[in-house]
């Protein structure tokens, strides 16, 4: 018997692995998109192992699901609870990572550029929040002051001070290292947490543009609903309403 749960469980958790990754898109909320095709070889290698696992136990007890011998290795009771993480991973995933996550990881860090091409005539003007926050403090000609600016991510409310944030996370590799992209929106009250939204407004005036003092916040001018992205850990142009 032992032998045949630990084949249930492979076969299972390689099952659980491959729904995940190959035949939905649920290891995006997790893992990156490169890491897409180790999991599927690694939910199909597991699936392989149970199935072996499953024939040489049947092979053992002689094809007629009677032992030869005595089975001293009695499976306790707890092995399977193992079971439990396999079948939520089957029929109730945990959900991608939302405004709790954003407001307890680090922010992430922009880095610095010593050059900004000029932007486009379009308005508003599509940004992600990366590349909205590095304008705001590093680009010296303060050519976003005034520009309409577009950008979407999902709310996360900013605490007892009230207000919200429009906020993307970041993985570098999976959730474990997940960080987060935060912009400070005013005049707009605080829609519910984890809703995603594209938004258009203008820099909030609040230090000096160009410079560190400045801050990535902005005077919302209009929202629209969005469907949550399939791909939604990482920092990408604004969505299109649906």
């Amino acid at each position: 018997m032992r032998r045949h749960l630990q084949a249930a469980l492979l076969v299972l958790t390689g099952l659980g692995l491959l729904h995940a990754s190959l035949f939905t898109d649920l290891c995006l909320r997790y893992v990156k998109e490169d890491h897409r095709p180790l999991l599927i070889a690694s939910g199909a290698l597991l699936v392989l192992l149970g199935a072996a696992g499953a024939v040489l136990a049947r092979t053992a007890s002689g094809g007629d699901g009677h032992a030869h011998g005595h089975d001293h290795g009695a499976v306790p009771r707890v092995a399977w609870l193992l079971l439990l993480p396999v079948l939520g991973l089957l029929l109730h995933p945990p959900p991608a990572l939302g405004a709790y996550t954003a407001a307890r990881t680090h922010d992430r860090a922009v880095e610095r550029q010593r050059h900004f091409d000029p932007l486009p005539a379009t308005g508003p003007l599509p940004m992600t929040l990366t590349d909205f926050t590095a304008r705001v403090q590093q680009d010296p000609t303060q050519a976003i002051r005034s520009r309409g600016i577009r950008m979407s991510g999902f709310v996360t409310p900013a605490g007892r001070a009230g207000g919200w944030y429009l906020t993307r996370i970041v993985f570098t590799c999976c959730a474990a290292d997940s960080q987060s992209v935060k912009i400070r929106m005013y005049g707009s009250p605080a829609p519910p947490a984890d809703t995603w939204l594209a938004v258009d407004g203008t820099w909030h005036p609040a230090g000096t543009l160009g410079t560190k003092t400045a801050v990535a916040a902005l005077d919302v001018h209009h929202t629209d609903r969005i469907a949550p992205p399939v791909n939604a850990s990482t920092d990408d142009l604004p969505l299109t309403p649906s």
